[in-house]
């Protein structure tokens, strides 16, 4: 068997991020809609620093309004959910995306629950999560909707597929399983309790590896010619004391036996900005009451 299709993140990132602009342009100028997207960042973690940074830069190169609202380290939780509720008023406004981690004095649940669910663009009110579980429409989170349009690309159509997902996160594991049985897949949600996890994951056609823990998913736990999709980012020392990023899934052992695989980095990463977007995009329209351009 030859090596796997690497499914190119960045590519598809690249395509969806100018089927919106396109959608923005429509937005504008048939209707004078332009989507606004408020981002808040509460204190001074280098990698959220970079991560808003790039959501800014490609929020403007979509056509669209960027808010950023930067925040000191020691930012009480009021003052926090104050600006939620101004942000949730501002009809400027159509998305609002809280950077996490926060501060230990910020209690995060309490702070995503006050979004106002029809701008909660990360998909992680709770009311968007019953949407979603309930399969009625909503905001979807961007790295579970991002892994989907990634799988599609390797398999166009999903519908009876063993899909094996590693991980039981309310942020990937969860959303991912809803979404895929949206997909009519057969799904089955694991985790490190999972007794002979390496059997259950070699009988995925489609494997989602989402457990936050460096290479551990190795290439015999990959059913022959199946889809990967490495949700993973983690940062290990590499040769001569950098440090470098692998996913979940040991790629090197992988790539020889999966049919197609996402790599990390320049897989699902770029996807979840672009699906970001995509989010805001549907929330304007759905605010605003008018339909969503097909993208």
């Amino acid at each position: 068997m030859g090596d796997a299709k690497i499914i190119d993140g960045k590519a598809l990132a690249q395509s969806l991020r100018e089927k919106i602009a396109r959608a923005v342009t429509e937005l504008q100028s048939a209707h004078g809609l332009t989507p606004g997207l408020a981002v808040v960042l509460v204190g001074e973690n280098p990698a959220s620093q970079v991560y808003v940074r790039s959501k800014k830069k490609q929020t403007v190169e979509a056509g669209m309004a960027s808010f950023d609202h930067t925040l000191t380290q020691d930012t009480s939780e009021d003052d926090l959910l104050k600006l939620v509720g101004e942000l949730n008023a501002d009809p400027a406004v159509h998305g609002i995306l809280v950077q996490l981690p926060l501060p230990d004095q910020i209690d995060a649940d309490k702070v995503l629950e006050a979004i106002d669910p029809n701008k909660d663009v990360d998909g992680f009110h709770p009311v968007n999560a019953g949407r979603l579980a309930t399969g009625q429409p909503g905001l979807v989170p961007c790295t579970p909707l991002g892994s989907i349009l990634l799988a599609k690309q390797a398999l166009p159509d999903l519908a009876g597929l063993e899909a094996v997902i590693v991980g039981r996160s309310n942020i990937v594991g969860k959303p991912v399983a809803q979404l895929l049985l949206q997909e009519h897949c057969t799904v089955t949600l694991c985790h490190s309790r999972t007794r002979d996890l390496a059997a259950v994951a070699a009988r995925g056609d489609l494997l989602v590896a989402a457990v936050g823990r460096p290479e551990m998913i190795k290439g015999d736990w990959i059913k022959p010619g199946a889809t990967v999709i490495d949700v993973g980012i983690n940062r290990v020392e590499g040769e001569g004391g950098k440090s470098k990023l692998v996913g979940d899934v040991a790629f090197d052992e992988a790539v020889k036996i999966a049919g197609a695989i996402t790599p990390v980095p320049g897989g699902v990463g770029p996807m979840t900005i672009a699906c970001l977007l995509r989010n805001t995009l549907q929330a304007a329209c759905m605010i605003e009451g008018v339909a969503m351009p097909d993208l």
